[in-house]
C-alpha cells in the first residue's frame, strides 16, 4: 500500500507554499541559533507538488508524509527522518541526503541524480497509521521494502548504505559510488548499473538479472548466491588482476631503472613499459618520477600517485579511476580515452610541457572520461579535452579557458573556474 493510497483513507494535513516556507525558515532560524527557530516537524504531511528547493532542512521530520512531485534540488535534509514518505516523482537533484532514515520509502521515478546519500538508511520499514481523534496507531500496514523502480540515480553517492531488500528494477545508477553498499538480497533487475563502484558491497542474494554492469567496480564485493543471468559484465573490475599482473614483473628493479634514466637523460638505466599491466599490487607510487613512461591500458585503479612525476607519459586508455594524484605532474602526457572517475587531481598539471624555446607538447585528455573529479587549484591550461566527458567534476579555482569546454561533456559542474 502507497502513501498515495494511504491518503485516500485518512486525513493527511495539507499545506500551502506558504506555510510551507514559514515552516522552513523557523527550521532554518534554528539552524543559525536565532531567536525564533523551531524544528521542521512535517510528519503526516501532504506536500505534494510544493518546493523545498535549496532549502536546509537538517534533523527534520518528514515521517510518513506524502512528498509526491515536490522540488527538492539542492536541498540539504542530512540526517533527517524521512521514515516510509512518498517521494515518487520528485526532484533531489544534487540534494544532500546523509545519514537519512529512508526505510520503507517509495522513491519511485524520482529524480536523485548527484544526490548524496551516504550512509543512509533504505531498508524495509513497517508503517501504521494514526487516528486523529484518539492519537491512538491503529491500523498497520505490512513491511515493505523501499522502493526506487524508474529513479535516476546517476552519480549519486551511496557510499555505506543500507538498502538490503529494495526494490529498485529499471533505476539508473551510471556512475554511482555505491561502497561497501549492503545491496543483499536488493531487486535490481534490469537496472543500469554502469561504472559504478561497488568495491566491498554485499550483493548477497541480490537479483541483477539483465541489468547491465558495463565497466562496474567490484573489488572485495560479496556476490554469494545473486542472480546474473543475461547481465552484461562487460570490463567489470575484480579482484582478478587485468593483463599482465605486476606482481609478476620485478617491477622495483623495473622503476629504479626507469627512475635513472630518466635522472641522468637516458645515459643510464632502461625505460620501463608497463603496457596493459594491472599495477594494482604496488598499492603506492607516491612521489616517483616516471616520466616518459608507458602505462597504455594499465589498470592503476585506487593507487597512491601523489605528486608523481609522469611528464610525457603514454597513458592511453590506461583505469586510473579513484587515483590520488594530487599535486601530480602530468604536462604532455598522452592519455587519449583515459578513465579516472573519482580520481584526486587537485593542484595537478595537467597542462603543457615546454620541450623547447616556443614549442609546447600539451597534455592530450581527448575522449577521456572523467567524471566527478576533484580538479580543484588544477592546471589544465592548453590541455585538449576535445571529447572529454568531466561531468559534476569540481572544477573550484581550476586554471582553464572556458573556450576548451566546447566539445566537452560538462553537466553539473561544481566550482568556479580561475580563467
Amino acid at each position: 500500500m502507497s502513501m498515495s493510497a494511504a491518503a485516500a483513507d485518512y486525513s493527511f494535513t495539507r499545506m500551502t507554499q506558504a506555510e510551507l516556507d514559514q515552516v522552513c525558515l523557523k527550521h532554518e532560524r534554528l539552524m543559525k541559533g536565532i531567536p525564533g527557530g523551531m524544528r521542521a516537524k512535517l510528519a503526516w504531511c501532504d506536500l505534494s507538488g510544493l518546493s523545498m528547493k535549496g532549502r536546509v532542512l537538517k534533523d527534520a521530520d518528514f515521517t510518513g508524509a506524502i512528498m509526491v512531485d515536490c522540488d527538492l534540488t539542492g536541498a540539504v535534509l542530512d540526517g533527517s527522518n524521512l521514515y516510509c514518505v512518498d517521494i515518487q516523482l520528485s526532484c533531489l537533484k544534487g540534494a544532500s541526503l546523509r545519514r537519512v532514515d529512508l526505510r520503507g520509502a517509495c522513491l519511485r521515478g524520482a529524480n536523485l541524480e548527484g544526490v548524496d546519500m551516504f550512509e543512509a538508511d533504505l531498508r524495509e520499514g513497517a508503517m501504521a497509521m494514526p487516528d486523529k481523534k484518539t492519537g491512538l496507531v491503529y491500523r498497520e500496514i505490512s513491511e515493505r521494502a523501499s522502493e526506487a523502480a524508474y529513479a535516476n540515480l546517476r552519480g549519486a553517492n551511496l557510499e555505506r548504505s543500507k538498502l538490503t531488500g529494495i526494490q529498485a528494477m529499471k533505476a539508473d545508477f551510471t556512475d554511482a559510488i555505491m561502497k561497501s553498499c549492503n545491496l543483499s538480497r536488493a531487486n535490481l533487475k534490469q537496472a543500469i548499473m554502469d561504472n559504478v563502484d561497488l568495491e566491498g558491497a554485499n550483493l548477497s542474494g541480490a537479483d541483477v538479472s539483465g541489468a547491465s554492469l558495463k565497466d562496474a567496480v567490484l573489488i572485495g564485493a560479496k556476490t554469494d548466491m545473486w542472480r546474473v543471468s543475461q547481465t552484461d559484465m562487460t570490463g567489470v573490475l575484480t579482484d582478478k588482476p587485468v593483463g599482465q599482473d605486476i606482481t609478476d614483473l620485478p617491477y622495483g628493479n623495473m622503476l629504479r631503472q626507469h627512475a635513472l634514466w630518466v635522472s641522468t637523460i637516458g645515459k643510464e638505466g632502461t625505460p620501463s613499459v608497463f603496457d596493459k599491466a594491472d599495477l594494482r599490487g604496488l598499492k603506492s607510487i607516491k612521489g616517483f618520477n616516471l616520466a616518459a613512461l608507458s602505462a597504455k591500458g594499465a589498470v592503476f585503479y585506487g593507487l597512491d600517485m601523489r605528486g608523481i612525476q609522469l611528464q610525457g607519459s603514454q597513458l592511453d586508455g590506461a583505469d586510473m579511476r579513484n587515483c590520488d594524484l594530487s599535486g601530480a605532474d602530468l604536462r604532455g602526457a598522452r592519455m587519449t580515452r583515459v578513465r579516472m572517475d573519482g580520481a584526486n587531481l587537485e593542484g595537478a598539471k595537467l597542462g603543457a610541457l615546454m620541450i623547447a624555446k616556443d614549442r609546447y607538447m600539451p597534455a592530450d585528455l581527448s575522449d577521456g572520461r572523467m567524471r566527478n573529479v576533484n580538479f580543484t587549484h588544477a592546471d589544465l591550461r592548453m590541455a585538449k579535452l576535445d571529447g572529454a566527458d568531466i561531468s559534476r567534476s569540481n572544477m573550484e579555482g581550476a586554471q582553464l579557458k572556458l573556450e576548451a569546454l566546447e566539445n566537452v561533456i560538462c553537466m553539473g559542474l561544481r566550482g568556479k573556474i580561475a580563467e
